[in-house]
């Protein structure tokens, strides 16, 4: 039963981020169609899907208090599935045939992971944490973890490499550390409320320090990818490397697998593999958006007679600067 609720609780809360992102945008295309542009922040309807944002990562983070991590990270497909249904439903998206079948895809892997998912221990006290920190297995999978980053860390900083699966491969390295610290923050906060004070521990804190500064890493390198690559793109290869990776964290560290029977393995392992791939059926079903505005209407400037690129290159040294016969003319942003 327990069980059961963090997997309801990291359901509904996944289903809830959908619905806050999908809100948010409905709010940025309504204020691109103004007449006069406003802040963002000044919109009510995108605090109240920002506000909806923070509680769904609330829920999710308190579900993995209740159930196996590594059922829960996998469980983040049904926020792919959940904002595509959304996208369809209120933005009057088309329904293609691969949006039907990476949803079915997706919903055949939930099934199969909810099902043979293991059954781990839910007394996660401080002690605990403080033994598997200190396990060889843990040790050795932090050490080679460690070693790759700063090799990819390498490649991106001196080689300037920015390819989407180095970028993405130090988001999935720095998602390890951040699960099996949220795990065990939300787990603790779980027993201290039965009664079982678990806050008094330094662990607690340690955890919660490094779990901020994975995170923030995790955004900084995220937002990169962004910024260099299409959402399509980025979105199925993050959650692929990101959940694959706390899979990893949820067997070595909290050894969540030891005693699961060799059919439920495969079965689990199935069901990832599904929701992978309807994941990325789901994904590449999508067509960025561009806007078709431009950046100055040359009509409305009287008297010029303009010879350079009207929507300068961003990736130019001087960009924002329009040229005439004359003189230079600087574009207002």
């Amino acid at each position: 039963q327990t069980q059961l609720l963090g997997v309801l609780l990291a359901a509904a809360s996944n289903f809830l981020i959908s619905v806050s992102l999908n809100i948010q945008k409905h709010a940025h295309l309504r204020l691109a169609c103004r007449a006069e542009p406003k802040a963002c922040y000044r919109s009510k309807l995108w605090w109240s899907g920002t506000a909806l944002l923070a509680l769904g990562e609330l829920g999710n983070s308190a579900a993995y208090g209740f159930a196996p991590l590594a059922l829960v990270a996998v469980l983040g497909c049904v926020s792919v599935l959940g904002s595509a249904f959304i996208s369809v439903l209120f933005l009057k998206k088309t329904v293609r045939a691969g949006d039907i079948l990476g949803g079915a895809l997706t919903v055949t892997g939930t099934y199969l992971l909810v099902t043979f998912s293991p059954n781990a221990s839910q007394e996660l006290t401080a002690r605990q944490v403080q033994k598997y920190l200190v396990s060889w297995p843990f040790l050795i999978y932090l050490v080679l973890e460690m070693i790759l980053f700063c090799i990819l860390l390498y490649f991106y900083k001196r080689r300037a490499v920015k390819h989407i699966v180095v970028l993405l491969l130090m988001v999935a390295l720095l998602a390890s550390p951040t699960v099996i610290c949220v795990k065990a923050v939300a787990s603790m906060v779980a027993l201290s409320a039965e009664g079982k004070m678990q806050l008094t521990y330094p662990i607690f804190y340690i955890m919660i320090v490094l779990m901020a500064a994975s995170c923030a890493f995790q955004v900084k390198f995220l937002n990169r990818a962004m910024h260099l690559y299409p959402a399509t793109a980025v979105v199925p290869v993050n959650f692929v490397f990101s959940t694959t990776s706390a899979i990893l964290a949820g067997v070595i560290f909290y050894q969540e697998f030891q005693s699961a029977a060799l059919l439920s393995v495969f079965m689990f392992l199935l069901g990832c593999l599904l929701s992978f791939l309807g994941v990325f059926v789901i994904a590449r079903n999508q067509k960025e958006e561009h806007s078709q505005t431009p950046f100055i209407d040359c009509g409305r400037i009287p008297g010029q007679k303009m010879t350079g690129k009207i929507q300068p290159d961003s990736h130019s040294p001087c960009y924002g600067t329009l040229t005439n016969e004359n003189s230079p003319v600087r574009s207002q942003s």
